[in-house]
């Protein structure tokens, strides 16, 4: 069953379900870094909600999607995943640092405890997917796709992140409000063709097989996009 229907079937608890069934063939030590992943990201996320549902269901559909149809089984890249939006979303909460601390300052001490509690690489490719404080003189989507270009070229494992993130975003757009629906449309599509170049690329951390479902994805994202926009 597509994810998204997992979702409007049987809500947050069957993503978890799901998301227990995909992990129960990793060793022991894994699995406990995964609940431990997915514990504080519903903790860091448990009030916040994307218009229909609770937060915690965008990020386990994007490590479900890692998993089950790209084929990933590198634990530091679910549980980064899992923990795409904390920092961007949650720096104080999660460093313990005051919330007036400052951008960089906050980001740079959340990035640290995601280290402190996982690994570096981890805090790293949270980082690489972490937007940055944005000019408030300049348009928010245009720094937002020039962020997302210029980290995914230096980071081909982030961009395993990112294009599950996009997808679900992209494809999920009929499952919001119109109003919403129009907004992501308009922030999303001009990156599906950039997000195709990458897909593609011989240092992208993909299979074939994984390529081919993510471009058909990214093309079923953009039809929708387009009856969005071009109605």
């Amino acid at each position: 069953m597509p994810l998204h229907a997992i979702t409007e079937v049987y809500g947050e608890a069957g993503l978890r379900d799901r998301f227990g069934l995909e992990v129960d063939s990793f060793p022991e030590g894994e699995r406990e870094t995964l609940v431990r992943a997915l514990d504080l990201a519903a903790e860091l996320h448990a009030e916040d909600r994307r218009v229909r549902e609770p937060y915690l269901n965008h990020l386990l559909r994007v490590a479900i999607r890692i998993i089950r149809y790209y084929g990933i089984r590198d634990v530091d890249v679910i549980t980064a995943a899992l923990l795409h939006d904390a920092v961007e979303d949650h720096p104080a909460e999660l460093s313990g640092q005051p919330a007036d601390l400052g951008h960089a300052a906050l980001t740079d001490a959340a990035v640290a405890e995601l280290a402190r509690r996982f690994n570096p690489r981890v805090s790293e490719l949270v980082r690489s997917v972490t937007n940055p404080e944005y000019d408030p003189a300049r348009d928010r989507d245009e720094q937002y796709r020039m962020h997302v270009t210029d980290s995914l070229d230096r980071d081909p494992w982030a961009r395993v992140i990112k294009v599950s993130d996009f997808t679900d975003n992209g494809v999920g757009v009929v499952h919001t409000t119109p109003a919403k629906a129009e907004r992501s449309a308009r922030k999303y599509r001009p990156l599906v063709p950039k997000l195709r170049e990458l897909v593609g690329r011989p240092d992208t951390p993909l299979s074939m097989a994984a390529r081919d479902h993510i471009l058909d994805q990214l093309d079923l994202a953009e039809e929708r996009f387009a009856a969005i926009l071009d109605d």
